[in-house]
């Protein structure tokens, strides 16, 4: 028998959040609460009204995560059964897709599911479980994945630092089959990449640019161009730009490993015979010797790590971002183009295109906004919950005049 669920009252003024379906309840918003951390709660205003049911940590500074607005749900088996049908079922054109075979299938508070993001790499689901909530369910998730999805292997990649929030600690490792040898391969638009998702960065690829490597195809933007792929990890953008008939491509990242699976990528996809550098260095660095050096390129891609993790990391953040885009315009050639990425959520894509123009000024460049680029349709965002947009990027092009 399911436990009883606690309670939580909130302080009075506190419950539009909620009554507009924001999925988070702060620790300032409560004044009473009753329960098992990481157990069901159901919030109340400060009359005694219901307002919404999830689960809390006290622990935590998001007190109170919401699973659902209808009083009668009862948080069980069969719930979280048909909440993972519902998003997997909103992803049916990515599953059916002849081209795709990875794809996001739950993507945390934007799925109704705050906490649990699930990946799938074709026979391969890796799952991250991000909060206490989900962590006291993880066995059921499991289960219910191999009902689900029928997969060869299942891993998990909670190896992120959120979960020092949530009072837990990391873990990764294989929870259900096993993982092929040497390494899954997954397709995406006539291209195959290897995906690492015990060691990879985030659960072994970055599912969240394919919208743009899909551009970069279809209008080979890198056709007869000199690549830049800064930040490149496992090569994705650069296997893109080789594939529409780039001159060269150079690939930069801090991890080895990365750079071997880049080049692993090539010769999986028959691009051996294009000029391509692997070089492990810090991209900060290595840009500001290609500018001493006066080398140059046609097209630059800057896809880099969250740079801001809190509020308080927003200025060396926005430090970071203009210090990357002003060496990258420093290197483009005129009529160049710039592909940049921000994947830090408090950067919000207005500030980031003013970073962006700043750097751009700075370098004495005028440069043409040739197009917006963000999450594809497996990341969605709640319009309630605008959090759930993280990643930006521009298209510019250095202007001739």
């Amino acid at each position: 028998m399911a436990a009883r669920p606690g309670r939580v009252t909130l302080k009075t003024g506190r419950e539009k959040p909620l009554r507009q379906f924001h999925p988070w309840v702060f620790s300032g918003a409560i004044d009473q609460l009753e329960g098992d951390p990481g157990g069901i709660v159901k919030v109340e205003n400060h009359k005694g009204q219901y307002l919404a049911t999830g689960y809390f940590n006290p622990r935590s500074q998001i007190t109170v995560r919401i699973l659902t607005w209808d009083e009668h749900d009862e948080i069980n088996h069969d719930w979280w059964r048909s909440r993972l049908k519902v998003a997997m079922a909103a992803r049916a054109d990515r599953v059916s897709h002849d081209q795709l075979t990875a794809y996001r299938l739950v993507y945390a508070e934007s799925d109704g599911l705050p906490g649990l993001v699930i990946d799938r790499y074709g026979g391969v689901v890796v799952f991250q479980s991000l909060t206490l909530g989900i962590e006291q369910v993880k066995s059921t998730l499991v289960e219910l994945m191999v009902e689900l999805l029928d997969p060869a292997a299942i891993v998990e990649r909670s190896d992120v630092d959120v979960r020092r929030k949530e009072g837990l600690s990391e873990t990764a490792g294989i929870v259900y089959g096993h993982l092929p040898e040497p390494m899954p391969e997954i397709e995406e638009y006539g291209l195959r990449y290897p995906v690492d998702p015990l060691k990879g960065h985030k659960t072994g690829f970055y599912l969240d640019q394919r919208d743009a490597r899909q551009l970069l195809l279809e209008s080979r933007l890198a056709a007869g161009r000199d690549v830049l792929n800064a930040f490149g990890y496992s090569g994705a953008f650069s296997v893109c730009a080789a594939a529409t008939g780039s001159k060269s491509v150079v690939t930069i990242d801090t991890s080895q490993p990365a750079l071997d699976h880049a080049a692993t990528a090539m010769k999986l996809n028959h691009l051996d015979h294009v000029p391509a550098e692997y070089v492990c260095a810090d991209v900060f660095q290595e840009l500001r010797t290609y500018r001493d050096q006066q080398r140059s390129f046609d097209l630059i891609i800057l896809d880099p790590p969250k740079f801001a993790h809190s509020a308080r990391d927003l200025e060396r953040a926005a430090r970071g971002y203009k210090d990357i885009n002003l060496l990258a315009f420093q290197l483009l050639n005129p009529g160049g183009i710039l592909m940049t990425f921000s994947c830090s959520g408090l950067v919000d894509a207005d500030f980031f295109q003013k970073i962006v123009f700043g750097a751009s000024v700075d370098a004495g460049k005028q440069a043409q906004i040739m197009g917006w680029l963000g999450q594809p349709s497996d990341h969605p965002i709640l319009l309630s919950f605008p959090e759930g947009r993280y990643l930006k990027g521009l298209i510019c092009r250095v202007a001739g005049f």
